[in-house]
Order: structure tokens, then sequence, then C-alpha cells
């Protein structure tokens, strides 16, 4: 057996394996996140070379039997090299002889590196996109108990409109739904194989591309070799899901720190930290925390672009500084999907105090200028009485019945009784009767968000059936690869 000897590796040798810039070109260390999926892609590639008679089954068994051996030493285990790839070769060759270059015949480590970042990106989009199903269910469970807890409504922060728990926490499970759906495309687009394209121009070898992609759980090949072996889009897609979801988990989060300020939740105290000096606070620190990976992963997305602008085709080695990018997004932003979930599901909604302060600033009025205007006045009369109703109350609250009326002689010239009852009135100024009033579709009213959980429900269930669907199809792969090679060892 040969080995490489030195310390330098199966493909800078001694050349090119010195100098005070070895230890910047290297990223071995960073590549230990695709140890398991360099091997997976180095396992069927040879496999595949077997099959197609570019290796003879022999020599395809002695590099498989060095691959399991290299596994078991791990990453650590593995010698010096320029990255993984060049390391993990080395590893087998150094036990096996020349032979085990044989494992490099007819591929890059353009296309190698480009598969194995697919392969392994894949499990982070499932870990992410389950954890979006999990904060969705949490959201929802929420919702189903507090569809008639009434709470105040903000815009600009101010109090605005009475809506309920339910409604306010519907808003973000749809938003969130689309997030999951965003992440499903990028694993979509992911899952596409580059293996075979070598450099970016093919190879002279009589290869099977597609049977590489079904050993390695790919839907598909990426057609143009020097497409598959550059292009770097699909980080892209996955790093601007990853922000759109992280923004959206930052606005949970505010509004959670606003609500636990102002006495309208109560955070369990696994989501909640104290001070070091005063002892009497509870502070949302965890969700502080969430709010903040909005700036990780927008950081992300922005340094990934500003890496790949300008990169002429085909294979340029910025790539090496693209793809950190989007292993801490994924990491950061899956982890405050988890703790936005728990933090939201342990939450207390004290009911008294939210309805209490549903009718602040005089939430109600655009209510009683529905009324009004469904009584035959134009709407941007109604406004103008409740708007001088508003600055004749006292102290900025709500106006009682006289205080509309006597806005409404001002603005109209006749009475208000001239339009609508007192009742009515009374009924529109009561919070909880303004928020069962307004039941169009996506309204708080009770009846529609109790039809809309329904549908809630069901998205639910059916992209958690999709997902379970893609993990089956992908653990169905790995068994079929371990299968065959198996067959061989």
């Amino acid at each position: 057996m040969t080995g490489t000897g030195g310390d330098s590796d199966v493909v800078r040798r001694e050349r090119f394996s010195g100098g005070p810039a070895r230890s910047f070109l290297s990223s071995l260390s960073a590549d230990e996140r695709i140890f398991e999926a360099d091997l997976a892609v180095d396992r069927a590639h040879v496999v595949m070379l077997a099959e197609q008679g570019v290796v003879t089954d022999d020599e395809a068994a002695t590099i498989l039997q060095a691959l399991d051996v290299v596994e078991v030493g791990e990453h650590d285990g593995l010698p010096e090299g320029e990255d993984i790839h060049a390391a993990i070769e080395t590893a087998v060759i150094d036990q096996v002889g020349a032979v085990g270059g044989k494992m490099h015949t007819a591929r890059s480590r353009n296309d190698e590196v480009a598969a194995c970042i697919r392969y392994r990106l894949r499990e982070d989009l499932v870990e992410a996109i389950e954890a979006t199903l999990v904060c969705r269910e949490s959201l929802a469970t929420v919702a189903e108990e507090h569809v008639e807890t009434v709470m105040p409504g903000f815009t600009h922060l101010q109090p605005a409109q009475p809506t309920t728990v339910a409604h306010w926490v519907c808003s973000y499970q749809q938003a969130l739904e689309r997030d999951t759906e965003r992440l499903f495309e990028a694993f979509a687009r992911t899952n596409q194989s580059p293996l075979g394209a070598a450099a970016f121009a093919g190879t002279t070898f009589d290869v099977d591309r597609g049977r590489v992609a079904e050993l390695l759980g790919f839907d598909g090949v990426l057609d143009n070799a020097m497409d598959a072996s550059a292009t770097r889009d699909f980080l892209v897609e996955t790093a601007s899901a990853l922000a759109t979801l992280a923004t959206h988990l930052s606005g949970l989060a505010e509004d959670l720190v606003v609500f636990a300020n102002r006495g309208l939740v109560d955070l369990a105290d696994e989501y909640s930290s104290t001070s070091s000096i005063m002892p009497q606070k509870v502070n949302p620190d965890t969700l502080e925390l969430v709010r903040a990976t909005a700036g990780d992963a927008s950081a992300g997305l922005d340094g990934l672009l500003t890496t790949l602008k300008g990169l002429p085709r085909a294979y340029n080695r910025d790539l090496q500084r693209a793809t950190p990018h989007v292993w801490a997004s994924v990491d950061v932003v899956t982890e405050a999907t988890e703790v936005a979930a728990g933090a939201v599901a342990t939450a207390d909604w004290p009911e008294a105090e939210l309805e209490a302060a549903a009718g602040e600033g005089f939430s109600t009025a655009t209510g009683v200028a529905d009324l009004l205007a469904a009584s035959g006045l134009p709407f941007r009369t109604a406004h103008e009485v409740l708007a001088l109703a508003a600055e004749a109350a006292e102290d900025g609250g709500t106006p009682d019945y006289d205080t509309v009326a006597t806005a409404a002689d001002e603005v109209l010239d006749e009475p208000l009784s001239t339009y609508v009852s007192e009742e009515a009135v009374q009924t529109a100024l009561d919070p909880v009767s303004n928020v069962a009033a307004r039941d169009s579709l996506g309204g708080p009213a009770p009846e529609t968000v109790r039809a809309h959980l329904d549908e809630v429900s069901d998205g639910i269930a059916t992209d958690e059936a999709t997902l379970d669907d893609l993990t089956a199809s992908l653990n169905a792969a790995n068994d079929e690869l371990r299968e065959e090679v198996t067959a061989y060892v």
C-alpha cells in the first residue's frame, strides 16, 4: 500500500501543500458538517462506477470497506487535508493504496462538494420545516382556546380596534404557513443532483447520473454540467426563506414582549429570565433573542448574495465562503422557531385584563362609524362624527352615548336617533359585541375564526403528510444505498 507521504493530501501533493496560505485555504474544520454527506456521496459514486464497469467489483469492495473504516474514525480521525473531500480520499488511499484513487474517477471536487452541500442541506430543511409545523400547531392550539378572548388590537403601537387572542395568533400562523411553503419549495430545488457534472464540462466515462441521484434520494439531475457544478441559487432560496421566517418570528416576539410589558400576557418562567441585581424582574429574554435572529438571518442572506454577486462561470473558490452563511442561518432560525413555539404554548393570557384593555383609546370607534354608515350616512361623515366624539371624550377614553350624540348633533344638524338607536350605539361601543359584529372573511368574530381554524388544522395536517413523504423517500434511498454497499462488502 502507498500513502500520501508527509503532510500533503492527494490533491495538492508536495508542491501546493506548504506555505502560509494553507490554513487560509483549508475548510476541513468547517466541513465536519458534511462528513456523513461526503461518505454517502462517495459510496453512491463508487457503486455506480462498479455497475457501469468503470471499476471492478473487487475494486469497489476495497474502496467501500475503506470508507466504512473512515466512518468509524469520524471526522476527528481524518488526516490533514485542504478539505473534507481530499482528507477522506487521502484516508482511503492510506488504507488500500493506489486503488483508492479510483474512487475519484469521473468526478471533480466541484460536483462532489455541490452534491454534499445539497445532501446535508436537505436534512436541515426538513428540521426547519418540522419546526415551523410545531410552531403552527402551538399557535393553533392557543387560538382554539381563546376564540372568544377579547384583546386590544394595535396599529403604530396605539389602540386601534378590539380583536381576539385567536385572531392575533392566527395572523402569525398564516404567515408561518407561507414560510413552510417556501421551505418546501427550497427543498425541491435543493433536491437535484449535480453529480456527474465533474469540473463543469462532464466526463468521458460512461457514468449514469440518474443512478447516483436515485441512490442518494435526489428527485432528479441538473442537466447542464456547468450550471450543476457552479450554481448556488438553492442556497439563496433557502437563506431567503429562512430570513423571511425569522422576520415573522421577530414580529411575533416583539408583540409578546410588548404585551408582557403591558400585562396582557404572562410568559412562563422557562422562557423568561431575571436580573442579576434586581430580584423582582421577570424579563422576556428568550423572545428578545428570537427577535434578534432576524438580524442574523438577513445578514446571512446579504453575505451570501454579496459572495455570489459577479462570480463568473464555472467554479470559483469564493463558493467555499458561501455555504457557511446558510449553515449559520438554518441553525439559529430553526432553534428560534422552536423557542417561539414553546413560549407561545406555555404563555398565560389573563382574560379579564385583556378585555379591560380591549376598549382603551376608543378602539370601538370604527365599529360605531360602520354602524352609522350602514344606516345611510356616508362613511366619511360618520368618521367625522366619531372623530369629534373622540376629541370630546374625557382623558382620551371611550366616549359615552351622550358624547357621541352631541357630536352627531354638531356634524349632522339632526339627532343621532334619526339614524340609529341608542341601544345599537351602546352595543357597538362594547368591545365584545364590536368583535362579534366583524364576521367578514378573515375577521375576528368567534364563528369566523372557528371556521378558519378548521382550515388551519387541515393545512397543518397536509404539510405534515408532505413532510412525512419526503422523509420516507430519503430514508428509502438511504436504505437502498446501504443494501447496494453491503452487496459489495
